[in-house]
Parts: structure tokens; sequence; C-alpha cells
């Protein structure tokens, strides 16, 4: 039994990952695409996990992953987040965006350890620059339905900046502050696949 009611996971894969080129789910780093890594990492401490995507990528995907297709009603991030809400609105979802090469299951469960269900999330942040990691975050269901009010309103589009303008986020620093590394770049793809061959 998972504290603090049901946690569901969340791998957001959806982007066109036009900065790294090719599309960031699909990327070996740990022997299969990803999005299909960080999926089972997961579900080992999810109630159920979900790849998040756009529905044309829906037939690229293995037997046996659950998905759930974006619903194109907001832009960026929260598309997939609140496509995932809007499909099961009373659970919290710990998201991870596939950018993460570095995040492990150890960090998941401190995270999960951390949680404090009355917050509106708990995210991961750096210490030397303590800014909640909206996708590296237990999102509570109240949370997501605020968001989708904040971006009703016309507030931006921008999870970090609703979590940053939210006076009850918890944040959790990461034993190993390199399991935030995110890959966006050929450059940073590299830096990734050094420092898993040095680990």
């Amino acid at each position: 039994m998972i504290l603090g009611g049901k946690l569901y996971g969340l791998v957001l894969s959806g982007g066109k990952s036009t900065r790294m080129g090719t599309d960031k789910g699909l990327i070996t780093y740990h022997g299969m695409p990803q999005r299909e890594y960080l999926y089972q990492l997961l579900d080992r401490v999810c109630d159920r996990t979900f790849i998040s995507l756009r529905k044309e990528q829906e037939s690229e995907v293995p037997f046996g992953f659950a998905t759930i297709a974006d619903e194109d009603k907001f832009k960026g991030p929260y598309n997939g987040l609140l496509s995932a809400h809007s499909k099961h609105p009373d659970v919290a979802w710990l998201v991870l965006a596939c950018d993460l090469p570095l995040i492990d299951l150890l960090a998941l469960q401190q995270l999960i350890a951390a949680r404090d269900p009355n917050a509106a999330a708990t995210a991961f942040a750096q210490k030397e620059d303590p800014l909640p990691e909206p996708l590296c975050a237990i999102w509570e269901a109240k949370a997501l339905e605020e968001s989708v009010q904040y971006l009703n309103n016309g507030n931006g589009t921008c999870p970090r900046k609703f979590l940053i303008n939210n006076d009850n986020v918890k944040l959790v620093f990461p034993e190993n502050e390199n399991v935030l590394l995110n890959a966006n770049s050929e450059e940073e793809y590299k830096a990734a696949l050094l420092k898993l061959a040095t680990s």
C-alpha cells in the first residue's frame, strides 16, 4: 500500500525532441528504449504505469506497455500530464521526462518516501539551484486540477512556473544529484553516456 493514496507512474515521451534531432524516448542508454526503461522503473514503485505520447506514436509501442495519448487540449509538458489526469483524475502521478538518462530506482524510492500528500507536489530539486523539477516529481490530484484553472486563466504553459508560484510544494534533494541530468542535445547525450560508463 502506497502512503497518501494511489500513485500512478507517467513517462512523458510525446515531445518532438527537436533539439536532440531524434526521439528521446527511443534513445538506448540501458539496453532498451529510454521510455521503456523508465516505464519499468516506475512500474516497480507505482500502482500502475503509463507512457504518455502523441496519437501517431501509439503504434510504435511494444505490446504490454500501457499508454495514454495526448488529448491536445494544452501546450508543452502539461499536454501529457493533464491528458493522464483527465483519464484518472483521482490519483497522484509520479512523472518522469524521457530526457533523464541517469534516474534510478533509489532516487524514485527516495522521492516516494519523502512524498507529502498534503502538498501540491513533491519535486526533486538541485541544492545549488532549489527550483522544483516538475518533470521529476509527484503531482497530487488537486494540483493538477488547479493547473487546469491556471492554464485556462492564461497564466502561461510552464509547469515549473506553476510550482514556483505555489507555496505548498515540497522540495527533495536527491542523494545522487546526477539523477537530474537532462539530455536534450547531442552534447548532453554524450555526457550522459560518459557518466553511465564511469558510474
